[in-house]
């Protein structure tokens, strides 16, 4: 087991979530299950779901995110995991049991990386303006075709 492992509170669905997981992201299993905790690897990062009740809730001060080789696979992450639409901005969905994800492409990091300030800024303003992030939309933007 990892050193450090990221515990996900749930109200008593820690089982449901890490099948739900496990069924979205390759490479992942449920490692264990007991009536309190169940271990589950996503792509080879341990997680802890933890069954304890109402009292937590998620919110926005943590969230996973799923770097995204291309469109395509932003197109799959987002398609399996936004469930709650008005929590959808700047790449970021809520699924089901109130996980706040952000879906980003790599695209993003390239070309902020590789952008004068001028450039960076128009990248940003897009994605300001997105749900789901959209790399050509974000390459124009880059480009300066704000058509």
């Amino acid at each position: 087991m990892e050193k450090i492992t990221t515990c996900l509170w749930y109200n008593g669905q820690a089982k449901e979530a890490a099948e739900f997981y496990c069924s979205v992201f390759k490479n992942s299993e449920i490692k264990t299950v007991s009536p309190m905790v169940v271990i589950f690897e996503l792509n080879g990062r341990t997680f802890m779901g933890l069954n304890g009740g109402p009292h937590f809730n998620f919110n926005e001060a943590i969230s996973l995110v799923i770097h995204c080789k291309d469109q395509d696979e932003v197109d799959y992450y987002w398609g399996q995991l936004s469930a709650v639409p008005e929590a959808e901005q700047c790449g970021w969905v809520k699924d089901r049991f109130g996980m706040s994800w952000q879906i980003i492409p790599d695209a993003m990091g390239e070309l902020m990386s590789k952008s004068n300030q001028e450039q960076g800024e128009r990248v940003m303003n897009a994605m300001l303006k997105m749900k789901k992030l959209i790399v050509a939309d974000l390459e124009k933007a880059f480009n300066g075709d704000l058509s």
